[in-house]
């Protein structure tokens, strides 16, 4: 099938809630590129339900992860051939063909930066050119060296010293003041993104991080207002994301997920990778249950000896394996959210993603943040069939909420093609003429 995609085509962000294409293509695709699977969500205009903020998928599909691997990609071929295979059954179910997708993914040591600036206005209402004066002088105070930033969000706007401000545009001050979220990732990671879809034949349209994405569909309006800790607990990394007060206010990723947990079976009891995968689904667990001592498992040998025969061990034993790993994953999370001053504003914490599925891990988790947690769904595509309804696939439901509701802050800064009816950006201007004509186009 010949993805390519005529030069000019893309999306364009409307300002007030629908911001799918309404041109030539109005299409969203969404890869959720991960170290265990690789899923492609479609969504067409006509999917989206603006009386209950909910959405229709067109296409759904998904394949197991190749060329990913501890949250890095391993293989450019193997995982463009995923991509390609995830697309491509998406499209047969949606019976459209896609030529441009976003990827959202915790690959590239994903990272948070807080930034804030003041700028002078005069009097005067307030502008799309005077938030890009303030974003322009907030961003000249973080070097991002060899990392590219792929969301800016404003945390909060200030006008003449009142916070809180939603959206500034046509309010009169003599001060506008910011306060902004920067997301970050290895540009490295950024550019080898983008060869695999373009090996793919698709048009790279950016990369979404993944435990935002998975926020914006696992948490209600309530917790992001209130605070929640959202974890996003994937085959080959966790990762975070914290929101309070209805903006994101950070972001970390570790390299440590499910993956990990399925070697540690492996190894301890002297099985395959497979035979592991296999146990860990069907009988591990974090947490001790009744007469697991006595409960015996078995597990294929390592090798292809015909005559040797199953590894039995204790129920216990795999328990003992599975524990030590999750608990101190999710205290590593903790300790980084409490270095970086957001833990205490997540009310509760909400697990995401394949591996939060595995027995005990919700009682880990509870037991050491010491507060309420839940597994999250994408609740807001009601539609969906069950094999893609589970908290491995809020990531992909994400991008499709966040393209079609927003939020309408600053979003996203990862656009990497431009509309028919939208210049190019010059990259010799100035960074207050970028920031005013990134604006222009994102707002």
């Amino acid at each position: 099938m010949d993805r390519r995609t005529p030069a000019g085509q893309g999306r364009r962000e409307g300002r007030d809630g629908l911001k799918l294409t309404l041109g030539r293509s109005p299409v969203v695709a969404a890869v959720d590129l991960g170290a265990s699977k690789v899923a492609c969500f479609i969504l067409k205009a006509d999917g989206v339900r603006r009386s209950d903020r909910t959405l229709t998928t067109a296409g759904v599909g998904y394949v197991q992860s190749r060329g990913v691997r501890g949250g890095a990609i391993v293989d450019v071929a193997e995982a463009s051939q995923a991509i390609a295979q995830a697309v491509e059954r998406a499209e047969s179910m949606a019976g459209i063909d896609v030529h441009g997708v976003t990827i959202v993914t915790a690959c590239g040591q994903l990272a948070s930066h807080r930034v804030s600036s003041k700028v002078a206005i005069g009097g005067r209402p307030i502008t799309d050119a005077d938030q890009a004066r303030a974003v322009a002088q907030a961003m000249t105070s973080l070097k991002l060296t060899r990392r590219k930033a792929i969301h800016m969000r404003p945390i909060a706007w200030s006008v003449d010293g009142q916070r809180h401000v939603q959206d500034p545009r046509a309010m009169s001050g003599r001060a506008l003041g910011l306060e902004m979220l920067v997301v970050s990732m290895k540009e490295g990671v950024y550019q080898t993104l983008a060869h695999c879809v373009e090996r793919a034949h698709l048009q790279f349209e950016g990369v979404v991080a993944s435990p935002y994405a998975s926020a914006l569909a696992a948490l209600e309006e309530d917790e992001m207002e209130l605070g929640s800790i959202c974890i996003d607990m994937g085959g080959g990394s966790t990762s975070v994301a914290v929101f309070a007060g209805g903006a994101l206010i950070h972001v970390d990723s570790l390299p440590v997920g499910g993956a990990h947990v399925t070697k540690d079976v492996a190894q301890g009891l002297t099985t395959s990778l497979t035979g592991a995968e296999r146990i860990k689904t069907l009988h591990g667990s974090a947490i001790a249950s009744a007469n697991e001592d006595r409960e015996m498992i078995e597990a294929p040998p390592r090798g292809d000896d015909p005559g040797a025969g199953p590894v039995t061990a204790p129920r216990s034993m795999l328990k003992g394996i599975i524990a030590p790993r999750v608990e101190e994953t999710l205290e590593i999370i903790k300790d980084r959210l409490r270095a970086a001053g957001a833990l205490e504003l997540g009310a509760g914490v909400v697990l995401i993603g394949g591996a939060s599925q595995l027995a005990g891990v919700r009682e880990v988790a509870t037991r050491v943040f010491d507060r309420n947690v839940r597994l999250g769904r994408p609740g807001r595509i009601p539609h969906l069939a069950d094999a893609a309804a589970g908290p491995g696939f809020c990531a992909a439901a994400g991008v499709l909420q966040r393209a079609a509701f927003g939020p309408r802050e600053l979003g996203a800064c990862e656009r990497t093609h431009t509309t028919r009816n939208t210049r190019p950006i010059d990259p010799n201007a100035n960074m207050v003429v970028k920031a005013a004509a990134w604006l222009r186009q994102n707002l």
